[in-house]
């Protein structure tokens, strides 16, 4: 009997780290089962590298990154390790990193297994990073894209270190996403390979014709030896160049993917369901129908987003900086409230009675606009009550409003309708702010047309193992 395949996902995040093992199980719904996975914290935040980015930068130490890696990998089991027969990779995307072609790494045998330390790099420059002003990005170039350029994208932050440090750009000669940079140095390329859902996160990249805006780029100077080369996400980027742990040298490498895609395909069973995330914020999230084309030219203010996803087919993604963070803002302030009045009481238990208050109150008239973060399409938006009577002000009134609120306020941003003119059937979500309210899970299903499953988990690693794992599959079958 063969020895059953196994598929290793990783997904290097903004805070952890995690890896998991994915293995074909038939008897299974899902056709697969999570073997083993393990997260660990990166704690890898660093000051700048250049001072004038200080303080709006936010980098991290790429060290610190690759041991939290070594760490996941070392504590998952080596039996299965030594199955591994393809692993795929997913990660934040929009950051930037650098390294000299050749020295990125150093394999050593760190003890009980083959391990790559980083030698010749830069700090990760991520996605949170806001170096670049609004002025200075109102200086560059528009982009031949149907996604706007914003601070913390890649190509921005090499225009602003093309700017203000010149010098620091010409200790490199190869730049990619942190998830890029495993990636070669997994295989030994000697060029970077990104898929173009992380190319288009850097900006300046036309995900219709897949190509860089060479000509835009050149013309403003910018050094475009070090953009990547591309490929699509779930094609091969190359095979491992060592033995890493226990994972054989040869094994397949998928290309980088970005984590919002992988997240998306953990979960997505159908291309007819839509993936609801509620967490600290709020992503709604439905693939296109196939032959779908972006608009040509980017509006910032418009409140929906098409990102590449897989197969040249695009994912909509409306994302809510107003969700839990809400809840928590409004639990903050009771809390506080109660301080005032000589009362102390936990948060915990606010939050527990306040969700109690609203299940018990099934309707209400109040309204909120929840919108105290206000939105990326709509920055200076404030946060507002309206409707208020004297009879809708008790506790349940308002946590229910509130509820409601979060999932309307999304609903203005991506019209529940128009998903079902894409075709989607089955709303698929998750998330922790759901998880621990039974009014908010209420008020989606209150909102969708159609069906809606909870408890499923968005998880970016089982997704990135997922992708090659299909892809082995249909490789397979005559």
């Amino acid at each position: 009997m063969a020895t059953p395949s196994v598929t290793l996902g990783i997904d290097l995040g903004t805070t952890s780290v995690k890896a998991a093992l994915v293995e074909a199980a038939p008897g299974d719904p899902s056709g697969f089962v999570v073997l083993a996975s393990c997260v660990r914290a990166t704690r890898a935040e660093a000051e700048a590298q250049s001072a004038a980015a200080a303080p709006q930068a936010r980098e991290q130490d790429v060290s610190r990154i690759i041991r939290a890696l070594n760490e996941c990998l070392a504590a998952l089991p080596q039996r299965e390790l030594r199955k591994v027969c393809s692993i795929g990779v997913s990660g934040q995307m929009h950051g930037v990193m650098f390294w000299k072609t050749g020295q990125g790494c150093e394999w050593t045998e760190g003890g009980a297994a083959p391990i790559f330390q980083p030698r010749a790099v830069s700090h990760l420059v991520t996605w949170q990073d806001g170096r670049c002003s609004r002025g200075f990005l109102a200086s560059l170039p528009q982009p031949e894209s149907h996604l706007s350029v914003a601070t913390g994208f890649g190509c921005a932050t090499i225009f602003w270190l093309l700017k203000n440090s010149p010098e620091f750009l010409k200790s490199y000669d190869a730049a990619g996403t942190i998830h890029d940079y495993v990636v070669a140095m997994l295989c030994g390329l000697p060029r970077p390979l990104m898929s173009d859902q992380n190319a288009a996160s850097w900006g300046y990249f036309n995900t219709q014709s897949q190509t860089w805006n060479m000509e835009i780029l050149r013309a403003s100077g910018f050094p475009v030896h070090l953009l990547p080369d591309t490929a699509q996400p779930g094609s091969v980027a190359g095979r491992t160049s060592h033995l890493w742990f226990e994972i054989p040298k040869g094994t397949q490498v998928g290309v980088a993917l970005g984590d919002l895609q992988a997240s998306v395909y953990s979960c997505m069973v159908r291309r007819t369901d839509a993936v609801l995330n509620v967490s600290t914020s709020v992503q709604l999230a439905a693939s296109m129908p196939s032959g779908f084309q972006p608009p040509q030219k980017p509006d910032p203010a418009a409140p929906v987003a098409y990102f590449p996803y897989f197969d040249r087919t695009y994912l909509a993604v409306a994302a809510s900086l107003n969700g839990g963070n809400v809840l928590a803002t409004f639990v903050h302030m009771l809390v506080q409230w109660m301080a005032d009045l000589g009362l102390e009481v936990e948060e915990s238990t606010v939050y527990s009675r306040m969700i109690q208050a609203a299940a018990r109150q099934r309707d209400t008239s109040l309204t909120i606009t929840p919108t105290v973060l206000g939105e990326r399409h709509l920055p200076d938006q404030l946060a507002s009550v309206t409707r208020i009577s004297s009879s809708d002000l008790s506790l349940g009134h308002v946590t229910r409003a509130l509820c409601r609120g979060i999932v309307q306020n999304l609903h203005s941003m991506l019209p529940f309708q128009q998903l079902q003119e894409w075709g989607v059937e089955r709303v698929v979500s998750s998330g922790s702010a759901l998880s621990r309210n039974e009014v908010l899970k209420q008020e989606v299903q209150r909102a969708f047309p159609f069906p809606v499953s909870f408890g499923q988990d968005v998880d970016a690693a089982v997704g990135a193992a997922l992708v090659m794992f299909q892809r082995n599959l249909s490789q397979k079958e005559p």
